[in-house]
């Protein structure tokens, strides 16, 4: 076996033996669209919290983000909800 056919062997080899390991690593939960459940319970805190509707939701940097959500004043904000309650974090006014 030629010294390129080993390390190409080796290489294969770690490879596939590798990727067991991949699926004990965290899915990275980053720029995802929220699931039926999750969009049901933020859609709950965003009326129970006054607002009349929204744009997108979508987790990004490990919290819930919500653009352009408008209140019952008609005011537009976009907000950070927590990933674990989805409690609201932060309001910005949407100018």
């Amino acid at each position: 076996m030629s010294h390129h056919s080993r390390r190409t062997l080796l290489a294969t080899t770690f490879g596939i033996a590798a990727l067991p390991m991949l699926a004990v690593l965290p899915a990275r939960a980053d720029d995802r669209k929220p699931t039926a459940q999750e969009r049901q319970q933020i859609e709950a805190v965003l009326r129970r919290e006054g607002f009349v509707r929204w744009g997108d939701i979508e987790m990004d940097d490990g919290r819930w983000e919500v653009d352009d959500a408008v209140a019952a004043d008609g005011r537009k904000y976009d907000l950070e909800l927590s990933r674990q309650d989805f409690s609201i974090l932060k309001r910005d006014l949407d100018d």
